[in-house]
């Protein structure tokens, strides 16, 4: 390393000694963007006229666009924050949620994104019920749905409360419980005036911030170490007191099963995820969605070879004790790593694009949670399709101030806890619930009403009963309630036993149900996913 690089490294690190917050400056950063991101909500929702409009975007978003809303959907806060301090403090272990949820997208983009697109019409359960009982499944996933979303929503509540308490010098659980509180209540109200298409917009917005300011940040962390990757990795190992066990596995998952519950969770878990599914509604034709998903992945794959990078720049610039001594812990690496490089100007930018990443994504989260209930519990089970689109809408409206209280309260819940290892969760209770059902629905004629019940219920009870008798939910310093101990399961990752008996009891149960559904309503449902034939147009019909 040459006499500069030292004493620029030298000059980053003494910097970053003493953070130099400055409420007024970041709370004006923030505002900004709100302002700008509202008027854009406001500017997109004067064409909500019907129902495709609220929960499709018109289907008016070409596949570029709608590429960068999925990646704007999928680069949440688990992404930025939560791996970046993953690999700030355990390195190569952290980094594989990075690669898991990369190659996840392959699974999305080969079994279920054009065929999603082609069978339904607003949400999953338009697919999964497309040939089967409208009323028990159209249940199931809806109830599926809104479990997959509030843990998606936990983990984006409280990357939102560690962010603004570090930014603002909030140091306590009652202030940073009033952060979560305001973050649920703009979120409200760019799905209540925006629906889809605000959303939709406003995820573009911010997934050209997140990946530009990402750019930027590690050109900035390898130009320090002579754009040598070894170099960066010498210098974390120096900062780090694990050593040079952050190269390797091991630091956080010493238990390989707990690891591949961990993968598994994540690869299978995107396929499954409603508020990603979605997204695939927004384009008039298959091939656009088609084309959204391969932008998606260019650009999801390009952010998460960043995180790398930025992990290992945080661990190497500030240090794990630093990190992990800050307000939002473990959450806050990529804020003070931003500090460190360009000081609170850019530590105020980049903490209001991640602040803008947890808006976007919670507000996708809770349009999706909103539509499942209004659409197909209120509409189709209740009301059993006779209810008008603007009635359904008005639904949806009411649903989005209950999931966004629901948000608020469970957020204060979990503040402190990785957001990355948060979200980990909503991807295994998406892979146990709702795969099995949409691959059998998808792939398998002999599927049945009983066998989706079965396993949409069963993989959700399974996952849900793990996580509360895992390390994550009592009995360890980091469980969400550590003062009791009911941990009786080892794993922190339900996904190696919840997975499979969602795949198992849909299996079993299509047996028992057999002869009970029409095949030519199967052949149908086939046809029509593999050719488009009869899919939803850009205009809604």
């Amino acid at each position: 390393m040459s006499d500069w690089m030292a004493t620029a490294t030298t000059a980053v690190t003494a910097a970053v000694q003493e953070i130099e917050s400055n409420p007024i400056l970041n709370m004006s950063i923030f505002a900004a963007f709100v302002a700008v991101t509202m008027f854009i909500v406001i500017r997109a929702s004067r064409n909500n006229a019907t129902a495709a409009d609220y929960y499709a975007g018109g289907r008016s978003f070409s596949g570029p666009q709608n590429g960068f809303a999925i990646s704007g959907d999928y680069l949440s806060a688990a992404s930025f924050l939560g791996i970046v301090g993953a690999i700030a403090i355990n390195g190569y272990d952290g980094f594989l949620y990075s690669i898991g949820f990369l190659v996840a997208w392959l699974v999305a983009l080969l079994l279920v994104a054009e065929l999603m697109r082609n069978t339904g019409k607003f949400t999953m359960a338009d697919v999964l019920s497309f040939r089967l009982k409208q009323a028990p499944v159209r249940m199931a996933a809806a109830i599926t749905t809104l479990a997959v979303c509030f843990f998606y929503l936990l983990a984006q509540m409280a990357g939102a409360g560690g962010l603004v308490s570090l930014l603002m010098g909030i140091d306590g659980s009652i202030g940073q419980s009033v952060v979560i509180a305001v973050v649920g209540i703009v979120m409200v109200l760019y799905v209540l005036i925006g629906g889809m298409k605000g959303t939709t917009w406003v995820q573009i917005v911010k997934a050209f911030l997140l990946i530009g300011g990402g750019i930027v940040m590690t050109i900035w962390v390898l130009a320090l170490h002579g754009f040598s990757l070894n170099a960066l990795l010498e210098s974390a190992v120096a900062a780090n007191p694990q050593g040079e066990a952050i190269l390797g596995p091991g630091l956080q998952y010493a238990n390989p099963i707990d690891f591949l519950s961990l993968g598994l969770a994540l690869v299978l878990g995107t396929a499954g995820l409603p508020h990603v599914l979605m997204r695939f509604y927004t384009v008039p034709t298959a091939k656009e969605a088609r084309r959204s998903v391969v932008w998606a992945i260019w650009l999801i794959g390009l952010f998460y070879l960043l995180t790398l990078v930025l992990g290992y720049g945080a661990g190497a610039l500030v240090g794990p004790e630093q990190i992990l001594g800050s307000p939002g812990g473990v959450n806050s690496a990529a804020p003070l790593l931003a500090n460190a490089l360009g000081g609170p100007l850019l530590m105020g930018f980049i903490s209001a694009v991640a602040f803008a990443t947890i808006l976007a994504v919670v507000a996708g989260l809770t349009i999706t949670a909103s539509a499942s209930f209004a659409h197909d519990i209120y509409a189709n089970v209740i009301k059993k399709g006779k209810v008008s689109g603007d009635g359904e809408v008005k639904v949806a409206r009411v649903t989005t101030l209950v999931v966004g209280a629901l948000a608020i309260i469970g957020g204060i819940g979990v503040q402190g806890q990785n957001v990355a290892f948060l979200v980990a969760l909503a991807f295994a209770v998406a892979a146990s619930a709702n795969l099995p059902t949409i691959l059998y629905s998808l792939f398998w004629r002999g599927f049945t009403t009983t066998g989706a019940v079965l396993s949409m219920y069963g993989g959700l009870g399974a996952a849900i009963l793990l996580i509360v008798l895992s390390p994550v939910f009592s009995g360890a310093e980091t469980s969400v309630f550590p003062g009791i101990d009911i941990a009786v399961f080892p794993l922190s990752n339900p996904g190696i036993i919840s997975i499979p008996v969602g795949f198992l009891l849909g299996f079993l149960g299509s047996f028992i149900g057999r002869g009970t559904e029409d095949p030519r309503i199967a052949a149908e449902m086939e046809v029509r996913s593999l050719t488009g034939h009869g899919a939803e147009k850009a205009v809604d019909h």
